[in-house]
């Protein structure tokens, strides 16, 4: 099964850059990245719904009441990752955003795994693992660089620490998550309860921010002109999610993420150069290719370890 995780979560990792893209078009008919980060992980809940009802295990979520209460707030951290990026992009820009989310990720799981924290099984860090996360971290930077944010990177301290913690949050989803699993024994419905949490979440920051009067809400006729692909971003997050805490407690915290990370990068790289999901096409610098390539090796580096 290891031999097969590896394929596997490359493809997963590459479902976010999808999810992504999906996610542009549905914030640009909703009026709102908000609007359309809702509607998103509101269609991840109720695919994952339908899967727990085909799966006959929806009555698991009876035992919810019988969970740790920490158990129950996975799902927290796809609001916030969600959030950050709306909050960031404009700030610091998507290729600095990025960046500093990988790093984020990096380092929490490697803590995550190195301390046993969260539930996880310790896996004391070998000097492979060290290293992977150093040149995952230098690899992210290179592209950061290659693509001239690096100035937009000192906008300010406090936004460069919110996108780190942002980052660091999807680890600690997909190690709580597991918990949860376990105290459910029923992994779709795990699954879904997260996606439902995040639904909630991300209502009530849409809410706040339609209060503001900077989110309109979402007009039924605007969304369709969504393409058919636009509706499956949360399809893309439900995947990602379930596959994430799943295969945790099987290779580790740092080398799933790493290994999702991972494909990230290679899809947003296709997607770049040939605009594909109607997104600009954009030049792939040998700079930007070669911080691609010590990524890799990094991850590579993380799997032996």
């Amino acid at each position: 099964m290891h031999a097969l995780a590896v394929p596997f979560l490359l493809v997963v990792g590459g479902l976010l850059a999808f999810q992504a893209a999906a996610n542009v078009q549905l914030s640009a008919s909703a009026g709102s990245p908000a609007g359309g980060a809702t509607l998103q992980l509101a269609v991840g809940s109720a695919a994952l719904l339908f899967a727990t009802l085909i799966a006959g295990t929806l009555a698991a979520l009876g035992l919810l009441a019988h969970a740790t209460p920490w158990h129950l707030v996975g799902g927290v951290a796809s609001a916030l990752y969600i959030s950050a990026g709306i909050v960031l992009f404009p700030r610091l820009g998507a290729v600095v955003t990025v960046g500093l989310f990988i790093a984020g990720q990096m380092l929490a799981s490697l803590l995550i795994d190195t301390a046993g924290w969260l539930g996880v099984a310790p896996r004391p860090a070998s000097a492979a693992a060290v290293v992977g996360t150093v040149a995952v971290l230098g690899g992210a930077a290179t592209i950061v660089h290659a693509q001239g944010a690096g100035p937009a990177a000192r906008h300010g301290a406090g936004w460069i620490l919110f996108a780190a913690i942002a980052g660091a949050a999807l680890p600690v989803q997909g190690a709580i998550n597991a918990q949860l699993r376990a105290d459910l024994d029923a992994p779709i419905t795990a699954a879904l309860w997260s996606f439902v949490v995040a639904t909630v979440v991300m209502a009530v920051v849409l809410g706040a921010f339609a209060a503001r009067g900077r989110a309109p809400a979402p007009r039924a006729s605007a969304l369709r002109s969504v393409p058919w692909w636009g509706w499956l971003g949360g399809l893309c997050g439900a995947t990602y999610v379930t596959s994430v805490f799943l295969l945790i407690p099987h290779i580790g915290v740092a080398s799933t993420v790493a290994l999702t990370v991972a494909g990230q990068q290679l899809a947003s790289v296709l997607v770049d150069r040939h605009g594909w999901l109607r997104l600009p096409r954009r030049a792939v610098t040998p700079a930007r290719l070669a911080g691609v390539a010590v990524l890799l090796a990094g991850v590579a580096l993380i799997r032996v370890a």
